[in-house]
Order: structure tokens, then sequence, then C-alpha cells
């Protein structure tokens, strides 16, 4: 089964490319905001009516609420165990078929999942070390091949992170903040855990 050869530069690259789009500018900015309230209906409002006691719609109000829900946990199929973070990634290309796409938020659950169980490294250039733990990235790339989302996904997923980066006052890409001295691997989880809830928040 043939597909994308994805290095952990090249994710970077990529997700910096949109995170810089004027369309991605658009997804991001606002979106913990709710809209402008909306100006009253003239006349004196029914006691009755509960729903004038609100200064959004209902509508509105429900589509927040759902939008504030954290993502739904994936589901759990199993990681390859400690011999399978090992082994090259084309090995588990066969885990991609059938499987449908994922919003940004979901793919980076399983990312969070690869970096907790199979471990974090910050070894420069790399996608993993001798033990197969990964860098950030590499966790993005291991979870896509694994069958976790799309390239499209996974180049939003990374663009999120870059924006969560932003937030955090760091200026460059995702590989030099992984590769930052003192950076560990608490960090890296903290990082994902803070995009995760970002992404969902947008509906992403």
């Amino acid at each position: 089964m043939a597909t994308a050869v994805l290095t952990p530069d090249q994710l970077d690259g990529q997700a910096a490319r949109l995170h810089d789009t004027q369309a991605w500018q658009q997804i991001v900015t606002g979106w913990e905001h709710t809209a402008a309230d909306p100006t009253p209906p003239p006349g004196p409002a029914r006691p009755s009516d509960w729903r004038s006691l609100l200064s959004v719609p209902v509508d509105r109000l429900i589509d927040d609420t759902l939008r504030a829900l954290p993502a739904p946990p994936p589901h759990q199929r199993p990681l390859p165990g400690r011999l399978g973070a090992m082994l090259p990634d084309r090995v588990h290309l066969w885990r991609r078929v059938g499987q449908s796409d994922l919003r940004p938020s979901t793919h980076l659950g399983y990312a969070r999942r690869i970096l907790a169980e199979w471990g974090w490294q910050n070894t420069p250039y790399r996608l993993r070390n001798a033990r197969g733990a990964r860098c950030v990235c590499g966790a993005m790339i291991s979870a896509h091949r694994l069958g976790y989302g799309s390239l499209d996904t996974v180049d939003r997923a990374g663009a999120w992170l870059i924006t969560e980066l932003r937030a955090k006052g760091w200026p460059g890409l995702i590989g030099p903040w992984n590769r930052h001295p003192g950076r560990t691997a608490a960090d890296a989880l903290a990082l994902l855990d803070a995009t995760i809830r970002r992404a969902s928040l947008a509906g992403q």
C-alpha cells in the first residue's frame, strides 16, 4: 500500500505554511469569543417566555456548549507494543485500511497516546530513537501511519500546535521547540493537551 513519505521537518514546514495563510488566521482569530449580544426586540418581554431572558439565541447556546465539550475519546484500539514502537512505521500501514478520517483534536489525542506509551525524545532530526520514542512531530506522523487521520488532518493538527505555541510566545517551529534545552516529556504532553483543548473548542 503506497503512502507519502513524510518526515518531522516536512510536517513542521507544511504546518507552518498552513498556519501563515489568511484562511487559517480567520479560523483561529476570535475562536474563544462568543458573538456580540443581539439587539433585543422592541416592546416589553413576556414574563412567561424564558427565551427573552437569554442574551443569545438558544441554538447558539447549544452550539457553543457542544463546541466546548472535549473531543470524544479515541476508539481504544491498542497501540502496538514496545516492539511495534521500534519497527519502521511502514510495517503498520495495513492498519490504515478502512479507517475513516478524524478531527485534528482526535488525531492529536492519538499522538499524545504514542508519546505517553512509547516515550518522548528530542534527538534533532530523528523520527524516533533506538527505543522507539518519538518527538512531537514524529508522534503525529506515526499516528497517521497507524491509521489515525489523513495527511491533511496531520497538517491541520500541526497548524493547531503552532497556533498554541504562538499563544505561549514561541515564535519558531515545532521541532526547535521539541529539542529546546531543558524541554521535558511533561512539557510535550502539556502542549498536546492544551492544543487538543484549543482545537476542540473551535469544533476541530
